[in-house]
């Protein structure tokens, strides 16, 4: 994972808030779904790229920024030369683990407080390591938890919406807490099962067997129960996995593609393998 200090941030751009909803139930939590205009027409940012959020914050040496990154949750657009992006937050905060207190997560608690009309200030683009390959016959292994679900979205429309006639198979593995939380794919805001009409794309869930206990989502169930065509797309040598989710996530994708193929140093030698060929890309968060 890149560190933020690495990203070129002299550049900066006042983006304005459009819309702001939530879209989990008041009673989980809280994931908002934000769309800016950025007013210069310099600004231009693609599904494979993110974005930056710079929020002030007071420092020991004065003030300073706290900068964090977001994917493109949607198709970009442009409206009369400004450009339109979409993005998920979650809510976040931390215990530290030398004092036990709890603390707001800078970036999310600023956005998520937002109102339509407010202002911010962001940066980049940058770009995401997921690529679209050129092949159209490519297989895509999608796996993502949470907001993880945002580059995905995007990538997903983009592949059917603009690349059309996708020959390979798309699969996507999504982890939520619960069904009520599965960003996309449920009765409210569902419109990634506009292709479950696609020959090539299908979409399986994981989620938590006890998400009021806090339970932990069962990402390894889901792949698991897929064994037969991982093994299937494994062996072709045009497939590709991307991940975008929390660190805990490798664990899970360790345990699942061991139990699928066999043993651990079958997987970390598939894995080397994917990571050799550029066919597997991660966003860890």
């Amino acid at each position: 994972m890149a560190n933020l200090l690495d990203f070129d941030i002299k550049k900066r751009y006042k983006a304005i808030v459009k819309k702001t909803s939530r879209l989990t139930p008041t009673d989980t939590e809280e994931v908002r779904e934000i769309v800016l205009e950025v007013k210069d027409s310099e600004f231009e940012c693609e599904v494979n790229q993110s974005f930056g959020v710079l929020v002030k914050i007071s420092g020991d040496f004065g003030n300073n920024f706290h900068h964090r990154l977001y994917s493109v949750a949607d198709l970009p657009k442009s409206i009369k030369g400004k450009r339109q992006l979409t993005m998920l937050v979650k809510r976040c905060s931390y215990v530290d683990e030398f004092n036990g207190e709890e603390y707001q997560g800078v970036a999310s608690n600023y956005l998520c407080n937002r109102k339509k009309g407010d202002e911010i200030m962001v940066t980049g683009p940058f770009n995401l390591p997921f690529k679209v390959p050129q092949d159209k016959t490519s297989n895509l292994i999608l796996i993502g938890m949470g907001t993880g679900i945002a580059p995905f979205r995007a990538f997903i429309k983009h592949i059917y919406q603009d690349v059309k006639d996708w020959e390979g198979q798309i699969r996507l593995f999504y982890g939520a807490r619960s069904g009520l939380e599965l960003l996309y794919l449920n009765d409210k805001d569902g419109d990634l099962t506009n292709y479950y009409d696609e020959e090539t794309f299908k979409a399986f869930h994981a989620l938590s067997p006890r998400p009021e206990w806090s339970d932990p989502i069962e990402l390894e169930k889901a792949i698991v129960g897929q064994t037969a065509e991982i093994i299937e797309l494994l062996g072709k040598s045009n497939t590709c996995i991307y991940v975008a989710g929390y660190e805990a996530i490798h664990k899970k994708l360790n345990k699942a593609f061991s139990d699928i193929l066999g043993s651990e140093e079958k997987w970390r030698l598939r894995k080397a393998e994917l990571v050799a060929g550029k066919k597997w890309a991660e966003i860890i968060y």
